[in-house]
């Protein structure tokens, strides 16, 4: 390990996530793993990520059960199983039968032992260690943008409720000391309290925020009255990727995946004005394509449709910027194609194909680390002002693409 940091250094910054999607039972273990991490390499880590997507080990563990433990309630119905599948890296494809579990309840307690869990390692790192290695420590979260349907005060407040239930379930609690008004009223009783002591050390516990983009999605206001509780109808919210019947984004490769470059500088925009103007890392980035076993190698490096993601991603980014949003970092997902969790190998995120069948792991770069590449060393071209300001004639070539 030190022989690797010794090669990395000099031309790497580098970032340590603790617990990405690796599930956490007991917060002490969780505390003194982190605690070792700081102590073996806090004199070259200079930041440190507590948890990436705890939205996913809740809601995805707890709610529909796709992710280990696999608890939850299965939908019943094959329109119930299409709206799961709009949720952040879910499938219809692969939906599971799960009967055990409350998700009215356990995704709720699971979050807030997450929560508790960061804030104990931040502490830690703030009492021992960071005023001697200098370095700084947050927590990565993911948000699939809500959009309002239409421009009514009812698909407003909906859309602000999406918001709240996937990113500020986390974030709000971490600024504030506490959890969403809108999760208060609408979770009631079901929804965990801290206590003085745990709301003093929750309550500034990050130097900076970690951002997971992707997607959006239009959400609209649900007034159905639920006959069981569950996270997904606590939240009021119906989502659709269509609005008028114009999609909001061209489709990726996943079921959840519309690519909405304008989303990201809403959030950016939104985060700012609600969450105390945080510095801001985007921690993933990217867009899919479904893994076509029928192509070869030469055919499935050709990704324009990659290249013109983050090409807008980038133009949105450097807008938020120029409004005095505070992003220092941006982060691509992923370097290789790899086993994306529930969807498997049915789609690919990288900017290297990988064979999985020569029983080599060939890895080739496609056409998007040849920009990548171009653009690091500025020979790139970037979308002009023009280009980004129509997304219908974007959105026609991204499909032609």
């Amino acid at each position: 390990m030190d022989h690797l940091f010794q090669r990395l250094k000099s031309s790497l910054t580098i970032f340590i996530i603790f617990c990405h999607f690796v599930y956490l039972y007991y917060r002490k273990d969780f505390c003194e793993f982190a605690e070792i991490c700081f102590w073996e390499f806090g004199d070259r880590v200079k930041y440190w990520i507590t948890l990436n997507e705890p939205w996913s080990f809740s809601v995805s563990g707890y709610v529909i059960g796709t992710f280990p433990p696999n608890r939850g309630k299965a939908p019943t119905t094959t329109g119930e199983a299409k709206r799961h599948s709009s949720l952040h890296r879910c499938s219809f494809r692969s939906q599971i039968a799960c009967k055990n579990g409350d998700p009215g309840k356990e995704p709720y307690i699971v979050a807030h032992h997450l929560l508790l869990s960061h804030a104990y390692a931040v502490d830690i790192y703030r009492r021992k260690y960071q005023e001697s290695q200098g370095g700084k420590i947050g927590m990565t979260n993911c948000i699939q943008w809500y959009e309002p349907l239409t421009d009514s005060q009812e698909d407003q407040d909906a859309a602000t409720r999406g918001n709240d239930f996937m990113l500020g379930w986390f974030v709000e609690p971490i600024v504030t000391g506490d959890y969403p008004e809108s999760m208060i009223k609408n979770v009631g009783d079901r929804l965990p309290k801290f206590t003085e002591k745990e709301e003093k050390l929750v309550k500034g516990s990050y130097d900076f925020l970690g951002i997971n983009y992707y997607t959006a999605t239009y959400a609209s206001n649900d007034s159905t009255k639920p006959t069981t509780h569950s996270y997904l109808t606590d939240l009021h919210v119906s989502p659709s990727t269509e609005r008028n019947k114009v999609p909001i984004g061209a489709k990726a490769g996943s079921d959840w995946l519309y690519i909405v470059p304008w989303g990201i500088q809403k959030l950016m925009l939104d985060m700012k004005k609600r969450y105390n103007d945080p510095v801001i890392y985007i921690t993933e980035n990217g867009v899919d394509e479904v893994n076509d076993k029928s192509q070869t190698s030469t055919q499935a490096l050709s990704d324009e449709i990659r290249i013109h993601y983050h090409q807008e991603h980038l133009y949105n980014l450097k807008q938020a910027m120029n409004q005095g949003v505070k992003v220092k970092g941006y982060f691509i997902w992923s370097l290789f194609d790899n086993f994306e969790w529930a969807a498997g190998y049915s789609v690919r995120f990288g900017i290297f194909y990988i064979n999985f069948a020569d029983g080599q792991f060939t890895r080739l770069p496609k056409d998007s680390a040849v920009w990548w590449r171009n653009f690091l060393s500025k020979t790139a071209v970037i979308p002009l002002e023009k280009e980004a300001q129509k997304p219908e004639e974007r959105r026609k070539r991204l499909k032609s693409g």
